[in-house]
């Protein structure tokens, strides 16, 4: 059952679906859809072009779908696009996208911690982890399983393939191969992400023969 509070915004033309828990003071403006099963926090603001799957929790404070802070942006009808299983904690700031890709794009059971920024255009896989205030500048593309520690900064363009972690507190002005570790300031190359690898099933000889390809 769908539940609104009575403090909540919500434009008439907003779609929502059923089981959406709609908390005190959030704001919801036309051209937005809601699918089930999705929790929206306390202040939480989501402006006309966001599209949320289902059975996501988006936390107090989170503003998501607001337009691009890029000059080149004119209005065009754009939008950003969150998949299914999404946690999208406190504060997080997510922008949609410019006539380059007319979207952004967040996708399945991703988890973007406090103060995450998701600039225009940014395409994040499947099961991304970005921890407490990873910045992103625009055009970033972030592949399945991908993790970035905290406070790190992505430069615009950027490419971080499958499985790869990045430590926290770096700025990331390079593509970072799948599967590997990165840390350091300038960022450089630190082995396999072996530990997240195993994790995720990868064998002892699949992990051997990336290894022999990282070399």
């Amino acid at each position: 059952m769908t539940e609104i509070h009575r403090t909540a915004l919500i434009d008439p033309n907003a779609e929502l679906g059923k089981n959406v828990q709609v908390s005190p003071y959030a704001i919801i403006e036309k051209n937005v859809i809601i699918d089930n099963n999705n929790w929206i926090g306390p202040h939480v603001f989501i402006a006309s072009g966001t599209r949320i799957g289902k059975n996501c929790k988006i936390f107090q404070g989170a503003v998501l779908g607001t337009i691009p802070q890029d000059l080149k942006f004119g209005g065009e009808d754009t939008t950003l696009e969150i998949g299914e299983k999404t946690v999208i904690r406190e504060y997080c700031t997510l922008n949609r996208g410019t006539k380059d890709n007319f979207k952004t794009q967040v996708g399945k059971n991703c988890i973007l911690m406090a103060y995450v920024h998701v600039a225009h255009d940014c395409i994040l896989y499947d099961n991304v982890i970005l921890a407490n205030a990873v910045n992103m500048a625009g055009h970033v593309k972030i592949e399945n399983f991908a993790g970035v520690g905290g406070m790190t900064a992505i430069h615009q363009f950027i490419q971080i393939g499958q499985q790869a972690y990045i430590g926290g507190g770096f700025r990331i002005q390079k593509d970072i191969p799948p599967f590997i570790l990165a840390a350091g300031e300038p960022l450089q190359f630190a082995g396999l992400n072996s530990v997240g690898l195993k994790r995720r099933g990868f064998s002892t000889t699949q992990i051997r023969k990336i290894q022999k390809v990282y070399k």
